[in-house]
C-alpha cells in the first residue's frame, strides 16, 4: 500500500501547489508510481497537469480529483496503485479538510517567511494534532540571511518539527510551473538542489512511519 502525503495550509498563496508539484516530480524522477490528488476547487494543480500533458505527452505521474468527501475513497483507491499519494487541498481549515488529514501519513505545512503565514498555521496544526497526524512545516519563500526569516524559523520550531531544507524565494518555481514541468526538470539549480534535499528528508519521514 502506498503512503500519503497531505499539503495544508489555511492562508492562500503558501505555496501549497508548488511544493505538491516539485515533490511529486521529484519521487517520480527517483522511479516511484506517483499520483497527484486535487482537492481544491481552484483547480491550479489540474491545470499544470492538463499544461504537462501538452508539453510532455506522458506526464510521467496521475492526476485525481475529489470534493472532501470523496477524498477518502479516493486515497483508499489511489493508495493500491501507486508508492505515493500527494494530495494538495483549499486554502481553508474547516471540517472540509479533515478528510485529507485522516488519510496522511505526513502533513506538510508550507509556510512563507511572514509572521501571518506562521499565525495561519495553528488552525492546520490544531486540525493535525485532533487526527492524531504528524505535522512538518516547510518554510516557503524564505530570503536567505535576513533577521525575518531567522525569527519565523524560530518560531515555527516551537509550534512543529520544521524541514531542516528550506524553499528559497526564486523565478524558477513560477517559471517552470507556467510550463507544466518542477525545477528538477529544468537543469542544476539552487531550486532543484533544495527539492532534492527536500524529497530526500520527507523519504526518511515516512520510512520511520
Amino acid at each position: 500500500m502506498g503512503k500519503v502525503i497531505t499539503v495544508a495550509q489555511q492562508k492562500g498563496g503558501s505555496g501549497k501547489t508548488t511544493l505538491a508539484i516539485n515533490l511529486a516530480v521529484e519521487f517520480a524522477r527517483q522511479g516511484m508510481k506517483i499520483a497527484l490528488l486535487d482537492t481544491d476547487p481552484q483547480g491550479s494543480l489540474g491545470r499544470w497537469f492538463m499544461t504537462r500533458r501538452e508539453a510532455l505527452g506522458d506526464p510521467g505521474l496521475d492526476l485525481s480529483t475529489a470534493s472532501a468527501w470523496g477524498v477518502s475513497y479516493e486515497c483508499e483507491k489511489l493508495r493500491k496503485t501507486n508508492d505515493l499519494v500527494i494530495v494538495d487541498t483549499p486554502p481553508k481549515v474547516d471540517a472540509d479538510l479533515r478528510p485529507a488529514l485522516r488519510e496522511a501519513d505526513l502533513v506538510l505545512i508550507p509556510v512563507a517567511t511572514s509572521q501571518v503565514d506562521l499565525w495561519a498555521t495553528d488552525g492546520v496544526l490544531d486540525l493535525v494534532a485532533r487526527e492524531n497526524r504528524r505535522p512538518y512545516v516547510v518554510l516557503n519563500r524564505v530570503k536567505p540571511n535576513t533577521n525575518l526569516a531567522r525569527e519565523i524559523a524560530e518560531a515555527a520550531e516551537k509550534l512543529s518539527a520544521v524541514a531542516k531544507t528550506t524553499l528559497g524565494q526564486r523565478v524558477a518555481y513560477a517559471e517552470t510551473l507556467g510550463k507544466g514541468l518542477a525545477v528538477v526538470e529544468a537543469g542544476k539549480s539552487a531550486a532543484s538542489a533544495e527539492v532534492q534535499a527536500l524529497a530526500a528528508e520527507v523519504a526518511l519521514l515516512l520510512q520511520d512511519g
